[in-house]
């Protein structure tokens, strides 16, 4: 293996910056870094796919460095603690921990130009330690832990991305502050009520796979333009009337038994309606309002979804459609949530995971 790391692993450049140096040691299954020449001019050292358990301290004097990854390796809070005092690091802007040995959110205070830090699935109990964080960063990632309430994210005002899916939240709290926030991903919580804390500039929502049983909520987030809600207990379709700029409207597999205040959505394309109860196509024309503009529809495994001619009667409502149902949804985002976040018997509305999912 020392041969092949000396032999394989080459420096790169970044395209768009020539003065980037780059080194990708993914997948050599590393248990350390002995064999490995560290030019201190790097720039990103990507680590991921080892089995590291310890920091190599000549990482700690890449005064140039700006992302480091050590994902998916053997790393642990003790692993970790070194990062704190690599003064030589306080540039970095991209730290990547996903997929380790964590219990805690380290101590990144030195990096006071952090913009994306990720400690996605680890064993993370709480976000204590955040309070610490930069409040440059842009993007949070700490989805697939085991994080039971939103807080000390209050001082990220520059906030862009913030994921924390597949946790155990059961309450929305703590987003005011977030008046840059684009994106929020929590699907595969436990969150019985919309409350987004009055941010209005959100583009992205995923509250898939939670507990919710009414969608309101989200009426004064008219910069919404993406919309994920299925795998919950939702009844009726309401409070999306103000929701202007919405294109991909996903509240599959609910408990909804007609289609309603999407009338005024005429920027909708993508429209996920399968696996409710929706018993009859009529009014569907008059109902979206996007008639034009809609590409996608499901609707199957609805009772409506029966009827006689039903593909023929919907390419008639939406002459531009291009996509009516299928049977297996290989390309679409929530299955791709699906096998990454496996459903748990606590969630009473979680679904199956699917066998015929291709990675």
């Amino acid at each position: 293996m020392e041969e092949s790391v000396e032999s394989i692993a080459v420096l790169d450049h970044d395209e768009d910056d020539p003065s980037s140096t780059i080194l990708d040691l993914t997948s050599y299954q590393l248990h350390d870094l002995d064999t490995v020449e560290l030019p201190p001019t790097l720039t990103e050292l990507d680590l991921t796919a080892n089995r590291l358990s310890t920091l190599d301290p000549r990482i700690a004097n890449l005064s140039h460095l700006k992302k480091l990854s050590l994902r998916q390796n053997l790393v642990t809070d003790a692993t970790v603690l070194p990062l704190s005092s690599w003064n030589a690091l306080a540039s970095l802007d991209e730290l990547v921990l996903r997929d380790n040995q964590l219990r805690n959110i380290p101590d990144v205070s030195i990096f006071q130009k952090l913009l994306v830090f990720d400690v996605s699935f680890n064993q993370i109990s709480s976000l204590h330690g955040c309070a610490k964080v930069s409040d440059t960063l842009k993007e949070l990632y700490v989805s697939k832990n085991e994080v039971a309430k939103i807080e000390e994210i209050d001082h990220f005002h520059q906030l862009q991305i913030l994921e924390l899916g597949s946790n155990k939240l059961r309450v929305m709290e703590n987003l005011q502050s977030l008046a840059n926030l684009q994106e929020l991903w929590l699907g595969r919580n436990r969150i019985k009520v919309v409350n987004l804390c009055g941010l209005n500039c959100i583009k992205k929502i995923s509250l898939q796979s939670n507990r919710l049983t009414s969608m309101t909520g989200f009426e004064g987030c008219i910069a919404l333009e993406e919309l994920y809600l299925s795998h919950n207990g939702i009844a009726k379709m309401e409070g999306l009337s103000t929701l202007v700029n919405l294109r991909i409207l996903d509240v599959s597999s609910n408990k909804l038994t007609s289609v309603d205040d999407i009338v005024n959505l005429t920027q909708l394309e993508d429209l996920w309606l399968n696996d409710n109860q929706i018993a009859s196509l009529e009014g569907m024309a008059e109902a979206v309002g996007s008639r034009e503009k809609l590409t996608t529809i499901y609707l199957e495994n609805n009772p409506s979804a029966k009827s006689p001619n039903y593909t023929a009667f919907l390419r008639q409502i939406f002459p531009n459609i291009q996509q009516i149902d299928s049977h297996i949804h290989l390309f679409r985002f929530e299955r791709l949530m699906i096998w990454l976040y496996p459903p748990d018997e606590e969630n009473i509305y979680a679904y199956q995971p699917l066998d015929n999912i291709v990675a």
